[in-house]
């Protein structure tokens, strides 16, 4: 029997068997059991194939990918955000290369890549599935592009990343392991665990022949989240799911494809209708912070901010600035909502920041 089809006999049995209770560990060694062939087998054919790629660089602020299948409005969408001129046809696979654009919004600039369409099976090599997928994994912020008349579309999409190894809209479990020589497996926990046992979390851990390991649990794992965390590979991106093409359903359509797939919008490229909707949301999703600068003795600069990605500190705004700015830094005067007052100072450089803020840096 070869890896696939090992594969394919343990998910047909999970699908077949019913879970409760009395199978959770059973459910919990066969997912172990099918991560670790799908390890292997991807390590055989990334031999295979090599590491590919399309070569596009990050840049700007942030990277946006838009993923859907061929034919769903990604090209259209993408002019209509950006300046970029991507080659638009009522055919499939108009895109066969990367097509960059810019978005600039609220002094943002966000790079937002049109990539070819993903195919089923994208995620085993199908299309150019691996090197759209890579792109995915590296992005900031994946924008999922839905035909309004294939709503089908959204399920295949999510598998397929999924399988890539890309949790969306999900944050890493906190989860610790520490691997040891000797003593067995001692696990910690500071809450209780309702979605697994600890008999479970000791098979899937042998499972991964891991036999010697200080683990320590901050949260309420399951199964699937324990095998992610013993991978240590997985991606997790923020997603925005999107309906294209809106244009061509009727209002019942509208609110039957809105009570199935729950969209964060739903967008006509074509006629423009909630494109700027769709602007506003890019920026909210990758939660920008701007923070505008003011030299000493002088008026805040309130044109032009400084744009981080969220969790800003005075730490990080000295950082962007230069590198030496950490080690100079002597206080920071803020303005705004992390001020109880009006040029209050601060000298922990841990000091969080929120958006719109104005510092005034005192350097050595």
């Amino acid at each position: 029997m070869t890896t696939s089809e090992r594969i394919k006999e343990l998910e047909e049995h999970l699908r077949n068997a019913q879970y409760n209770k009395h199978t959770e560990h059973a459910f919990g060694v066969i997912k172990a059991q099918i991560a670790r062939l799908k390890e292997r087998k991807e390590a055989v054919a990334a031999k295979k194939l090599g590491g590919g790629g399309f070569g596009i660089k990050k840049s700007g602020d942030a990277t946006v990918v838009l993923l859907g299948f061929p034919s769903t409005g990604k090209s259209t969408l993408l002019n209509k955000l950006t300046n970029a001129k991507s080659k638009v046809a009522a055919y499939e696979f108009t895109t066969l290369d990367v097509v960059p654009g810019l978005l600039e919004y609220k002094h943002a600039k966000i790079q937002i890549l049109d990539v070819p369409g993903i195919i089923a099976g994208a995620s085993q090599g199908k299309g150019r599935g691996r090197e759209v997928l890579a792109m995915v994994r590296n992005a900031d912020l994946i924008l999922i592009l839905i035909d309004a008349l294939h709503p089908e579309q959204c399920s295949a999409i999510l598998k397929e990343v999924e399988d890539a190894g890309v949790r969306i809209n999900q944050r890493p479990p906190d989860i610790k392991i520490s691997k040891k020589t000797r003593g067995g497996i001692d696990i910690g926990t500071t809450v209780q665990l309702t979605k697994i046992s600890k008999e479970t979390i000791m098979a899937i851990l042998r499972e991964f022949r891991i036999n010697n390991a200080d683990v320590l649990i901050r949260t309420n794992i399951t199964a699937d989240e324990l095998i992610d965390a013993i991978d240590g590979t997985r991606q997790y991106v923020p997603a925005i799911k999107v309906v294209s093409k809106t244009d061509l359903l009727s209002d019942e359509g509208i609110s039957v494809i809105t009570k199935e797939l729950r969209p964060d919008l739903l967008v006509s490229a074509e006629q423009g209708r909630n494109v700027q909707e769709l602007k506003e949301l890019i920026f909210q999703k990758l939660n920008f912070i701007r923070i505008y600068l003011k030299e000493v003795n002088k008026k805040a600069d309130l044109e032009v901010p400084l744009v981080l990605k969220g969790g800003v500190t005075l730490r990080s705004v000295c950082s962007h600035i230069h590198k030496d700015f950490v080690k100079k830094f002597r206080f920071a005067k803020i303005w705004g909502k992390s001020a109880k007052f009006e040029g209050q100072q601060f000298k922990n450089l841990d000091k969080q920041l929120t958006d719109c803020d104005v510092v005034e840096l005192h350097i050595k």
